[in-house]
């Protein structure tokens, strides 16, 4: 296989040879090697201005991040093969820690397979792509995953905004077996989910949370929590089953909340899980109004910061919910404060949290902090890789 060659300005290849894998527009020597010369896809030996190679990358020529190394030789390419040793050495990664068979099977970069996304639930399978590369050897990743795991059910979810950015369709299909009202049966810490992998959100759930989700048991027995941006109940649901007296989802779709109440039945705490449908900062702010108070409040946006340059907005949108959720937090309870913005540091959420404190005249201390699962492991050269945050903080009276 004869590939293109794709040349960098010079001094644009200190990055790479650090171990970084993405390479931008403005990196690229374009008179020498024009992306416009190169199919969505396409994959291309990576030289430095010297003329000496940096590996092989797969193109996205209309991109910022016009191309993404996966491989160090120039001599291999993105294939069968690679596919194939590289989700193996994924799965045993999680196989090593988890015994539930639910979880990312394959966190993209950090996985060595850019554009790929897999997440397990038992014996359904999601798989989301979002580059025109992966795209192509779709069939191949099918494959793959249908030996290593025999799945009852394989999934492409492919309706992610990523795809429009590289000018791929969106479409979602069943590609082995059935899924019975399109949701997906699993277990995450030891509580049963339904997770809606056909209409729901991404791949129909987050891992990503699963650790701090679990530290959720040594603050809720006994407490009444309220769940701010529940989607399908991850905290909420988990909160019942650890033994919360009461808890409150709330949730601006309809649908997710319908999900909060087959995953209450599902493990018996219906009698102690409600909803409201609103906004979470009218939600917020009317239940405040009432007067209503939770030992346990758990806040975890979607991401507020799409893009570097809406850090500040964002960052207001943060200080405002965290101090409409510290008014409704008990005096010695809990708020659990997290963010998946990967444009928004810990230190700004800190920040955020102890602005947020004083601005409602109450003092706090930050117990613990939750990261990431380990099914979402850490490119150590791509600080984006590194994206939850989550803050168990104390409320106390101010001092």
């Amino acid at each position: 296989m004869q590939l293109a060659s794709l040349k960098l300005n010079p001094r644009a290849d200190a990055r790479i040879r650090a171990g970084h894998m993405w390479i931008y527009s403005n990196e690229i020597d374009t008179k020498s090697t024009p992306l416009k010369g190169f199919d969505a896809g396409e994959q291309a030996v990576v030289y430095a201005a010297d003329g000496r190679s940096l590996g092989v990358a797969i193109v996205s020529p209309n991109s910022l991040i016009c191309a993404r190394i996966i491989s160090r030789s120039d001599k291999q390419t993105l294939n069968r093969k690679l596919l194939k040793r590289r989700l193996e050495s994924a799965l045993a990664l999680r196989e090593q820690h988890y015994d539930d068979h639910s979880y990312r099977l394959c966190f993209g970069d950090s996985d060595g397979l850019p554009g790929l996304v897999v997440d397990r639930f038992a014996d359904t399978v999601v798989i989301q792509i979002s580059n025109p590369a992966m795209e192509g050897l779709k069939q191949e990743i099918i494959e793959i995953l249908d030996h290593l795991l025999d799945p009852q059910t394989i999934v492409l979810k492919n309706d992610g905004k990523m795809r429009a950015v590289e000018g791929l369709d969106e479409y979602v299909d069943v590609v082995k077996g059935e899924l019975e009202d399109g949701f997906a049966p699993f277990v995450e810490n030891g509580v049963t989910f339904y997770a809606p992998v056909l209409a729901g959100q991404k791949t129909g759930w987050f891992f990503d949370h699963r650790d701090s989700r679990a530290r959720l048991a040594s603050y809720v027995e006994g407490k009444r929590v309220l769940d701010v941006f529940s989607y399908i109940g991850g905290w909420g649901i988990q909160a019942a089953a650890f033994g919360a007296s009461d808890v409150v989802c709330l949730d601006s779709s309809e649908f997710a909340l319908d999900c909060v109440a087959r995953n209450a039945i599902a493990n018996g705490v219906e009698d102690r899980v409600s909803t409201i449908q609103a906004d979470a900062f009218v939600g917020l702010k009317a239940l405040a109004d009432q007067k209503e108070k939770f030992d346990v409040v758990v806040l975890d946006p979607p991401a507020l910061i799409a893009r570097r340059k809406d850090i500040k907005v964002g960052e207001k949108a943060y200080q405002k919910l965290n101090q409409l959720a510290l008014r409704l937090v008990e005096m010695d309870g809990t708020l659990v404060t997290a963010s998946c913005s990967m444009h928004l540091n810990r230190d700004s959420l800190v920040k955020i949290v102890q602005n947020s404190a004083r601005q409602v005249d109450r003092n706090v201390q930050i117990v613990e902090q939750g990261h990431q699962a380990l099914d979402h492991p850490i490119h150590p050269a791509i600080t984006e890789t590194e994206y939850i945050k989550c803050l168990f903080v104390r409320s106390l009276k101010s001092w």
